[in-house]
């Protein structure tokens, strides 16, 4: 055979096989496989997370109270002290001359007041025989009574002398964690209210307060919770509160409110509220940010779902839910706060309704899939506790 003829044998074989397949329609491809779960429904309380800063609940600048040199530290740099701890001494020599020099001054205010008294008490036995006249007897009465004011003010001045010698030993007003000495012995340091000396400052740590910033919208929910019985204002209630550090799992760190301002921020549109913390092993520092949250509405019956299932484009959020014939059917819904890693869903989806967990992108309206079920478990809740019928009501309230 040539070559010509084994050119058309070739040629005839393929119109030959593209005629046979002429008639076959393409097969379509299996259903997308995707993992399902069905939502789930427990009762439990909504924490709502704010940013705010540790506080101490005594801030305290420790000025000298009076003027010298200062003579000696009694502390060390960062320490934790005592109210009534000694901290600084000032030089005291000239104060208690002053409190000697006024215990002097006392002295003599008394023996003119014993003489006056005297004086007078022999007057008035004179006036009665008319040895002195009326006149001698009220300038002897006037004199006792100036040498008793006299008195009264040398013990005043004796006070206030033994007081400027107190002075000169500062001491801690406050427990707490001191700053380093600001000013060293041999410094001379002024006294009094205006511009007194700062030596150093103390902090308290334990208890201590966190301080943070809520917007218009949660102070009206907590509002409209107190006046339908449903949570009291943290005004009235110490409402509880939790708080983690930056390097910290979870909100370890157990406390409660004490304080909530009396008005909104004209330019920030907040409101001010406080916790206070047991500060026992002193890891919580006055300054730190920390992550806080209050304790909000007890949502019973909530639905809740992976944030994994759920789908975000600009008109709304959607889950894919599952029906009987496994045909896939989007759904708008509207979605709460975040909850032992599930997203609480409010409106939209009911318990045990299936919706897809992992593999949205293989997903089409009405398309049929191949699900595998996968149950919905709250981070931290073991599952056979999850699929429980009872409420969950006592755990919500813990």
């Amino acid at each position: 055979m040539d070559k010509r003829s084994i050119f058309l044998a070739i040629a005839l074989s393929g119109l030959l096989v593209g005629c046979g397949d002429k008639g076959q329609a393409p097969s379509e491809p299996p259903p997308p496989e995707v993992t399902v779960g069905k939502a789930i429904s427990r009762d439990l309380v909504e924490w709502d997370e704010y940013v705010g800063r540790l506080a101490a609940i005594d801030d305290v600048e420790l000025r000298a109270r009076v003027s010298g040199y200062l003579e000696k530290t009694h502390f060390k740099d960062g320490q934790m002290v005592k109210a009534g701890d000694l901290l600084f001494t000032i030089d005291p020599r000239p104060y208690q001359a002053l409190v000697d020099r006024a215990k002097a001054s006392v002295s003599e205010a008394e023996a003119a007041l014993s003489l006056a008294n005297s004086n007078l008490k022999r007057a008035e036995t004179l006036l009665k025989s008319n040895a002195v006249s009326e006149e001698e007897v009220d300038i002897r009465r006037g004199n006792q009574l100036a040498a008793t004011a006299e008195l009264e003010a040398a013990k005043a001045d004796l006070v206030s002398a033994n007081l400027n010698l107190e002075f000169t030993e500062v001491k801690a007003p406050v427990d707490g964690r001191i700053d380093r000495d600001l000013v060293t012995p041999g410094n001379l340091v002024s006294g009094g209210s205006d511009g007194a000396t700062l030596l150093t400052t103390i902090v308290s740590i334990d208890p201590i307060h966190c301080y943070f910033e809520a917007d218009e919208s949660d102070y009206l929910k907590y509002t409209r919770l107190d006046r339908e019985g449903k949570r009291p204002s943290s005004r009235d209630t110490a409402n509880p509160v939790e708080l983690g550090l930056a390097d910290e799992e979870g909100f370890p760190h157990k406390g409660e409110m004490d304080f909530v301002e009396n008005a909104i921020d004209r330019d920030t549109s907040t409101i001010q509220g406080r916790a206070i913390f047991e500060n026992t092993d002193k890891t919580l520092t006055p300054g730190l940010f920390a992550r806080v949250r209050l304790r909000g509405e007890l949502l019973e019956g909530a639905v809740q779902i992976p944030d994994t299932a759920i789908g975000r484009d600009q008109s709304e959020n959607f889950v894919w839910v599952i029906d009987k014939e496994n045909v896939a059917n989007r759904r708008g819904i509207q979605t709460g706060s975040l909850i032992d890693g599930l997203r609480v869903i409010t409106e939209g989806l009911e318990s045990g309704e299936r919706v897809v967990t992992n593999g949205l992108q293989r997903i089409r309206p009405g398309i049929t899939v191949s699900p595998v079920e996968e149950a919905i478990i709250p981070v931290g809740v073991e599952q056979a506790e999850a699929e429980a019928p009872e409420s969950s009501t006592e755990k919500a309230e813990q």
